[in-house]
């Protein structure tokens, strides 16, 4: 086989469209844009959003939604994930579990202030400091011999 004979397949490439050459292209007199019009003429490029002068939909639609600019956004943190963390060693049992600790364990840190929910069952003594607390989880903490401790 000589690779210098290789060739596409026939009917697989097609002649480029020469625009604006004249009668004898074969796509003389309007060069294939049709007859009148703002994309016939020279210069023509109408951005993808221009809707021909209609009031566009970005200024028909209203503004959505309400931010809360003084709301307090919490990192959760299950109990399951905890019961996890306990029985994979990196948290010892009867350990205090800080805002610190979860973060140096690589656990939310998006808005720095956790929140302990009560999801997951948890067998192990731990000493739980935290921004906030769901009932379940303050109640499922104290029944395993465990503190339950308020950040502010």
């Amino acid at each position: 086989m000589d690779l210098s004979k290789l060739k596409p397949a026939a009917g697989a490439t097609k002649r480029r469209k020469r625009i604006g050459r004249g009668q004898g292209s074969g796509h003389g007199g309007t060069a294939t844009k049709g007859h009148k019009g703002q994309k016939s003429r020279s210069g023509a490029s109408i951005p993808v959003w221009f809707e021909g002068g209609q009031m566009p939909i970005q200024r028909r639609l209203p503004k959505g939604g309400f931010k809360n600019r003084s709301r307090v956004a919490y990192d959760p943190v299950n109990l399951a994930r905890l019961a996890t963390l306990v029985e994979e060693g990196r948290l010892a049992e009867g350990a205090a579990v800080t805002p610190e600790t979860l973060r140096g364990l690589g656990i939310g840190g998006k808005h720095g202030r956790y929140k302990i929910l009560g999801d997951g069952e948890l067998t192990k003594k731990l000493d739980v400091s935290a921004h906030a607390f769901s009932k379940s989880a303050r109640e499922k903490i104290e029944a395993a011999g465990g503190t339950v401790t308020v950040v502010e």
